[in-house]
C-alpha cells in the first residue's frame, strides 16, 4: 500500500471539510420528508424486452461506442437478440430511404410489435428465470 497522491489527498481534505461544515450549520432547514408513493408494479417482460431491445438496436444503428457488446453483455436473451438483429436490419433499410430519424422511429415500432408477439422473448435464454 502506498500513500494517496497529493491531488487526491487535497481533494479528500476539501470534501471532509465541506461535509463537516455542512453538518454543523444551524441555519440549514431540516431535510424535507420524501413523499410516500405507492409501490409501482415491476415492468412486464414485454416492457423490459421493448425497452432493452429498442435501446440496443438504436445504439447499433447509431454506431455508438458500446453498441459492439455481445448479446449477453447487453442483457438480451437469444430471442431478444434475434429481434435486435431484425430491427437493426429493418432500421438500416429505412435509414437509406427515409433517413436516420425515421429509422429510429421504425425500430421502436418494430421492436414493440415483436416483443409483444413473443411475450417478452425470454424463453430461449439459458440464464432467464421466472420471477419468484
Amino acid at each position: 500500500m502506498g500513500t494517496m497522491p497529493r491531488t487526491a489527498r487535497y481533494a479528500a481534505h476539501i470534501l471532509l471539510a465541506a461535509l463537516a461544515l455542512s453538518g454543523c450549520s444551524r441555519s440549514a432547514p431540516p431535510p424535507a420528508a420524501a413523499p410516500e408513493t405507492p409501490s409501482a408494479s415491476p415492468p412486464s417482460p414485454v416492457q423490459v424486452c421493448t425497452s432493452l431491445v429498442s435501446y440496443w438496436a438504436k445504439e447499433t444503428l447509431l454506431g455508438t461506442t458500446w453498441s459492439g457488446l455481445d448479446w449477453e453483455q447487453k442483457g438480451l436473451s437469444n430471442d431478444q437478440y434475434a429481434i435486435h438483429e431484425d430491427a437493426v436490419a429493418a432500421g438500416r433499410t429505412e435509414e437509406r430511404t427515409a433517413g436516420q430519424v425515421k429509422a429510429l422511429e421504425l425500430i421502436d415500432r418494430f421492436v414493440a410489435r415483436r416483443c409483444a408477439e413473443q411475450g417478452g422473448a425470454t424463453r430461449s435464454s439459458e440464464n432467464w428465470r421466472p420471477p419468484t
